[in-house]
């Protein structure tokens, strides 16, 4: 896997002992789902941000964040935060708790309701033990 181990653990570190996160490998790097949402991730050197899509254009205005153009489109409501956005605490703080925010907006998604069809496994996607 190719992420910045280092910002794992400080995005761990801010997730703390929850019964809800779960971390899967996805996009090539590591992402945090909480009750099976996508909260946030770390690619790179890179911090992923999943965020309410009404706040995506003034979140990009922040330090470091640009488009999340994995697949090679932008994908709203996604953002890449490079290290200069999340170098101090406080600001990666704010990141983590803007995409838990989101996260905890959006129903949970266990077992069938997770927009899986049954027996279908995600491409990519592996469970990761959280620490």
């Amino acid at each position: 896997m190719a992420y910045d181990q280092k910002l794992e653990a400080r995005i761990r570190d801010l997730l703390g002992p929850r019964t809800d996160l779960e971390a899967k490998k996805m996009f090539g790097g590591l992402c945090f789902l909480i009750n099976g949402n996508m909260a946030c991730g770390v690619l790179n050197g890179d911090l992923i941000a999943k965020v309410d899509p009404e706040r995506h254009d003034a979140l990009l205005k922040k330090p470091g964040a640009r488009p999340f153009d994995f697949s090679g489109r932008p994908m709203k409501g996604i953002l890449y935060v490079g290290p200069v956005g999340v170098k101090a605490a406080k600001d990666l703080r704010s990141w983590v708790e803007t995409s838990v925010a989101h996260a905890l907006s959006k129903p949970p998604k266990t077992g069938k309701s997770s927009g899986k069809k049954a027996g279908k496994k995600t491409a990519g996607a592996k469970k990761v033990p959280l620490r």
